[in-house]
C-alpha cells in the first residue's frame, strides 16, 4: 500500500523527470516523480477534464482535490488568473511537486497537504477532481458526496471518471446529491460529469 499514489508518504525511490504538455492552448512544464499518479504523462481523463471545464457562473475560488503533481489545477489557474486556485492531495511528494510546478509555470496557487477535505476551508465556485479510483470506492464516494459542503450556492462540481472504473455508480450517487447531472464530455470510455449546487 505504501507505494500507491494515494499514500501519504510514498516509499518508491524518488526519480524525478520532466514533461511538457499542451493544455488549453498553453504549454506547461511539469516535474513528476515515482509514487505519484500518472508520472509518465498527463492521463487522458485529466486532459479531458481540463479541456472540458468552463468558468463557473459565480465569482469565487477554484479547488482541485486529489491534485497529484498539479496539471489540472495549474492549467485552470493559468486560464482563469483572476480566481484563487487551491490544490490538495494526501501524497506529500505530489504536494511538493504541485507547489514547485505552479511556480515553474508562473501560476499562483495555494497547495495544501491533507486527506480529502480535511485542510480545506471556505466555499468555492467550482471543485474539480479526477478521483483516485485505486484508493477504493469509499474514498471516491466521500470526495463526491462531501463536495457539496464546500461549494457556494450556484457552485459547480466537475468530475472525470472512466466507465469501467465506476462511472455508472458515480452518476447514481451524484444524482442523489445534486439532482441534475450533465455529461459534459464522453470520450474513450471517460465521462466528465458537471453538477451545480442549487
Amino acid at each position: 500500500m505504501s507505494d500507491f499514489y494515494f499514500s501519504e508518504e510514498p516509499h518508491a525511490k524518488s526519480h524525478p523527470q520532466q514533461l511538457t504538455a499542451e493544455l488549453r492552448g498553453k504549454t506547461f512544464l511539469f516535474t513528476t516523480d515515482a509514487g505519484v499518479f500518472s508520472k509518465a504523462g498527463i492521463d487522458y481523463g485529466s486532459r479531458l477534464l481540463i479541456e472540458t471545464f468552463t468558468e463557473p457562473d459565480i465569482s469565487g475560488s477554484l479547488l482541485d482535490i486529489g491534485c497529484g503533481y498539479g496539471p489540472i489545477g495549474i492549467a485552470l489557474a493559468a486560464s482563469f488568473p483572476s480566481r484563487k486556485m487551491v490544490m490538495t492531495d494526501i501524497n506529500q511528494r505530489a504536494v511538493r511537486l504541485a507547489d514547485e510546478n505552479a511556480g515553474r509555470n508562473h501560476v499562483a496557487a495555494e497547495v495544501v497537504q491533507g486527506n480529502l477535505y480535511e485542510q480545506i476551508r471556505g466555499k468555492y465556485a467550482a471543485i474539480v477532481t479526477n478521483p483516485p479510483i485505486r484508493a477504493g470506492k469509499a474514498i471516491v464516494s466521500r470526495i463526491l458526496s462531501e463536495s457539496v459542503n464546500y461549494l457556494d450556492e450556484g457552485g459547480e462540481l466537475w468530475v472525470v471518471i472512466q466507465k469501467k472504473q465506476g462511472a455508472p455508480s458515480a452518476l447514481k450517487l451524484l444524482r442523489e446529491i445534486y439532482g441534475q447531472v450533465t455529461v459534459a464530455a464522453r470520450k474513450k470510455g471517460y465521462h466528465v460529469f458537471h453538477m451545480k449546487k442549487r
